[in-house]
């Protein structure tokens, strides 16, 4: 499989249908989590607890590709990702409000399988809008 599909299958089913027992065929037990600079191990096991947890605040959460590029092994795709909030996250209580977030993931695709991830989420666009935060008093 193409690393674009390989990538837009595993957000779009693995993740939006929640099926985590499929995460091992997508993602390699070497794979690396990639923040900056960073880099540390996250394998399988990993993002499946990642996975978990962000199921916890948003358990039915969907990720839908708007648009992938494709250089070589690194498939960067921008997204939205919808979840009722409906767990505790960063301080703020559930509000049973269907939230949208934008952001962009950057994976790395080797031998059939996602052997580095990373990105970003405009969580801070979402939450300002749908005043669950406030800005700062000067």
């Amino acid at each position: 499989m193409p690393p674009k599909d390989l990538v837009r299958a595993f957000y779009e089913h693995v993740v939006s249908e929640n099926r985590l027992e499929l995460i091992p065929a997508y993602v390699a037990q070497s794979c690396r989590l990639v923040s900056g600079g960073d880099s540390r191990p996250m394998g399988a096991e990993g993002m499946e607890a990642h996975i978990r947890a962000t199921k916890r605040t948003y358990p039915d959460y969907t990720v839908r590709i708007l648009r992938q590029f494709c250089d070589g092994e690194y498939v960067i795709s921008e997204f939205v990702m919808e979840g009722t909030h409906s767990g505790t996250w960063l301080g703020i209580s559930p509000t049973g409000r269907r939230l949208s977030f934008t952001g962009v993931n950057i994976d790395r695709v080797r031998e059939g399988k996602i052997v580095e991830h990373g990105g970003a989420v405009n969580t801070f666009e979402t939450l300002l809008a749908e005043r669950l935060i406030q800005p700062a008093s000067p």
